[in-house]
């Protein structure tokens, strides 16, 4: 091919300088190189097939089209890993089964499409795969959170509101919190992947076009529940990228929290919960140090996807509503390290949650010191008829006289007149969390994680049939292949 045909447009005769075409296009190796025309190729699949059912391409060049990109598929694509791209790894890549087959039959693969169409398909492909990769490693955390969520119920701490213990809870109900806000996510990472049921391919540059395919066989091929409603809005939106962005960036952000939670109480100063070795660090210059260090990754990785969001949203703030590289590329970039680093940290959340080791002994005692009980014995006077407020006060003093006293916990307290006995006198922490069984306290633990594995199994139904459907899709897309090969041969198509 001539230096114009490889460079060229036709009214254009010269492309990219050098450094340009790299800050552009970068310079992409073996495994960039496979991992972008691996999904384009697959896209390439599904399109040639659907133009040789709908008369668009004769079948002998097809199955010339269709043999070569298998081929091509199949070592890697290999060959084409170092050859210059001047305008982007598609149109080397398309250029070269233009050279292989020639214009009569190279030529034709890119009828009744554009590289907008074909970008915002492969994706909304990557994208689904990634979120759904993720979807399956959060759905693996949930089980592991109720899981040790209904094994440590039983171990007592308290609760904190701005840094001061407040009220006693279990261990496992402090988990199943955590499970409960990432039960939401899970619900919208559910929500987002039915937003990439519908497959841009056959929207064209950007109104579509006046040959006669047929969108859906392409989508269902691809495994798209249906083409899409909109040729303009299939190439100029984004949106479900930062759908999901925002998503995952809530989910990190709770373990972040969590982490923050861990951390502190894994520090000697609370002593609530011991890592194992495997899970911690050391120091280069102290050696008593035992790091929780993993812990920090953590929380800093929820950075990434919010600062992935903001620079996605910023990169198509007040662009024309059209195909435009500002939305199409940039603000699509920065997604994939953003999921990547969540997806770590889900990962990481995994294993330090099922290796936190409580330490119910220490737990109990601070929930016993923090005169976490105050507010279940002061709900005890409102049984006996106490105002509330009044009986606010009566145990508030009562603390402040334990303190006082030296004592490090509340054991007796002056009953207003006409209260002879208190229901059960005054309660331990373990008894106070378990009387909490109102509005969704710790009493409620039980409960909470019933309902919780109940979705869970749902969710895990949901991706294991989007899954199948995914495969289902790919075994279509492989047999239809296979079919116009066998049928028109894989000989000299020009």
């Amino acid at each position: 091919m001539s230096g114009s045909a490889a460079t060229g447009t036709g009214r254009l005769e010269q492309g990219l300088g050098a450094r340009t075409r790299r800050i552009v296009y970068g310079e992409p190796g073996p495994a960039a190189v496979r991992g972008e025309l691996e999904a384009t190729s697959t896209v390439d699949l599904a399109h040639v097939v659907m133009l040789r059912e709908n008369g668009l391409l004769p079948g002998p060049a097809a199955a010339a089209l269709l043999d070569r990109i298998r081929r091509l598929r199949a070592d890697g694509f290999a060959e084409l890993t170092g050859r210059q791209a001047p305008r982007g790894l598609y149109l080397m890549y398309e250029g070269h089964l233009v050279e292989e087959l020639g214009p009569d039959v190279g030529g034709k693969v890119h009828t009744a499409r554009s590289r907008n169409d074909i970008k915002a398909t492969v994706t909304a492909m990557r994208l689904r795969a990634e979120l759904t990769d993720l979807l399956g490693e959060l759905l693996r955390l949930q089980a592991g959170l109720l899981s040790r969520a209904r094994r440590h119920d039983d171990a007592v701490m308290p609760v904190y509101t701005h840094f001061q213990p407040a009220m006693p809870i279990g261990y496992g109900y402090y988990l199943a919190g955590i499970a409960t806000a990432l039960d939401r996510d899970l619900d919208a990472l559910r929500h987002t992947l039915g937003a990439l049921d519908r497959c841009p391919l056959g929207a064209g540059a950007v109104a579509g076009t006046d040959l006669p395919i047929d969108p859906a066989r392409t989508a269902g091929l691809l495994g798209f529940g249906g083409p899409t409603l909109h040729a303009t809005d299939a190439v100029a939106a984004r949106d479900t990228l930062l759908r999901a962005l925002g998503t995952v960036a809530s989910a990190a952000v709770t373990l972040s929290r969590l982490a923050t939670d861990l951390q502190l109480w894994s520090t000697q100063e609370f002593g609530f919960v011991e890592f194992p070795e495997r899970l911690v660090g050391g120091s280069s210059a102290m050696p008593q140090k035992r790091n929780a260090f993993l812990l920090e990754h953590v929380k800093a990785k929820a950075a990434w996807a919010m600062g992935a969001w903001t620079a996605s949203a910023a990169a198509a703030k007040s662009t024309p509503f059209t195909n435009s590289i500002e939305v199409g590329t940039e603000a699509v970039a920065v997604a994939w390290p953003a999921l990547a680093a969540v997806r770590d940290s889900v990962l990481l959340c995994q294993v330090l949650v099922s290796g936190a080791r409580p330490v119910p002994a220490r737990m109990e005692q601070r929930a016993r010191e923090g005169f976490t009980t105050a507010t279940t014995i002061a709900n005890r006077l409102v049984g006996e008829g106490v105002p509330f407020r009044t009986a606010h006060h009566v145990v508030g003093r009562a603390v402040r006289d334990a303190l006082a006293a030296g004592e490090r916990e509340l054991t007796k307290i002056e009953t207003p007149e006409g209260v002879t006995d208190l229901d059960g006198g005054l309660p331990s922490p373990a008894e106070a969390a378990a009387a909490l069984n109102r509005g969704g306290g710790p009493g409620e633990t039980a409960a909470v994680v019933t309902a919780l594995r109940d979705r869970l199994a749902g969710h895990g139904d949901w991706i294991t049939a989007h899954r199948e459907g995914l495969r289902e899709a790919a075994r279509r897309l492989d047999a239809a292949v296979e079919a116009v090969v066998a049928r028109y041969g894989t000989g000299d198509a020009r």
